[in-house]
């Protein structure tokens, strides 16, 4: 009797083995941003919420709800500019952008001049991305002209964040000539404003971000408020960038509201990565165990939602991939 268990337990192992060979595995890279930031941890639930690797339990047996065969990985890039580079020229399938960026990759625009990104395609709006300008506990600034003749971090190259920072403090006739600029990423940032390496350093990035949780419980910080001209004038310079306010208590050591611009953060792909594909990632993006792991892994993980996931796309002028259409039309969406 035990001799004819262990030979059909055998039997059934070979046949296990022989099922998850045979399903294709299929790998998926996500452009997100530093470590630091909030595309890094974002990228990554969204990755786990999207793979269902071969030999896992099916979604409807009490498994992951992602897409049979994928194996989804979120990489740590310089963020949006980064990523459009990497999805147009297929090293990455997919990533997160800044809308700002987004649109001028697409359409050739601004630093994207004679480059544009003509493959780019959404698959969902995620979530607002605040710009903050971070300055050493107890600093201030009367305007953002101030800025002159300061060590200033204005983001990592090829980022949607410096892209638009440029434009921004351009307004106020302040530019690397009259600036001490750093390039450098949100956590490189902080560490160098706690080191007294810098007078300020900007950053865009869903609230709360991590590295900034760290200088605020640490050396402390404090955030520059726009006034409602210099929103005003941000908002003309870089459209994407709309009025926001980062309420008191987001960071703890940050007892006041913060007047800022916000830019929304995009899902994007290539348009030539599989119709199907992407229907089945669209689909298991807004899955209930997606869900879970959205309000589960992240603050900002509550705020993306499949009711906001086309707001605001039609202003981008960026068409959506085929694969997330398809879902949105059979949703009711479209």
């Amino acid at each position: 009797m035990l001799k004819k268990r262990s030979i059909a337990l055998a039997t059934a192992g070979l046949l296990l083995a022989g099922s998850v060979a045979a399903q294709e595995m299929i790998f998926f890279r996500i452009g997100t941003g530093g470590a630091g930031g909030t595309y890094f941890p974002i990228g990554g639930i969204i990755a786990n919420a999207i793979s269902n690797p071969p030999g896992s339990r099916e979604c409807d047996k009490g498994g992951n709800c992602g897409v049979p065969g994928l194996v989804a990985m979120a990489q740590s890039t310089n963020a949006s500019a980064h990523n459009v580079n990497a999805i147009q020229a297929g090293q990455m399938e997919a990533g997160l952008s800044g809308a700002a960026t987004l649109h001028f990759a697409y359409n050739g625009i601004g630093k994207f001049e004679g480059n544009a990104k003509p493959d780019l395609r959404v698959i969902a709006n995620l979530y607002p991305e605040d710009l903050h300008l971070v300055l050493p506990k107890g600093a201030s600034l009367e305007n953002v002209g101030d800025l002159k003749g300061k060590r200033v971090g204005i983001a990592q190259a090829g980022s949607g964040t410096q892209i638009a920072v440029e434009l921004i403090l351009g307004d106020h006739d302040v530019n690397r000539d009259n600036i001490d600029e750093a390039e450098l990423n949100n956590s490189q940032s902080a560490e160098r404003l706690a080191d007294g390496q810098l007078d300020a350093y900007f950053y865009a990035a869903g609230t709360p971000v991590a590295a900034m949780i760290q200088l605020d419980n640490t050396k402390g910080m404090e955030l520059y408020s726009f006034t409602d001209e210099e929103v005003a004038m941000a908002n003309k310079t870089v459209p994407y960038y709309i009025p926001s306010k980062i309420p008191a208590g987001t960071y703890p050591g940050v007892t006041y509201d913060v007047n800022t611009v916000a830019v929304s953060g995009i899902f994007v792909t290539n348009a030539n990565v599989d119709e199907e594909l992407i229907y089945g990632i669209t689909k298991a993006m807004w899955s209930d165990t997606a869900r879970k792991l959205l309000d589960n892994g992240h603050s900002k993980g509550k705020v993306i939602t499949i009711e906001t996931a086309l707001d605001g796309l039609e202003g981008i002028g960026v068409p959506m991939h085929p694969g997330a259409e398809r879902f949105y039309k059979e949703m009711g969406m479209m």
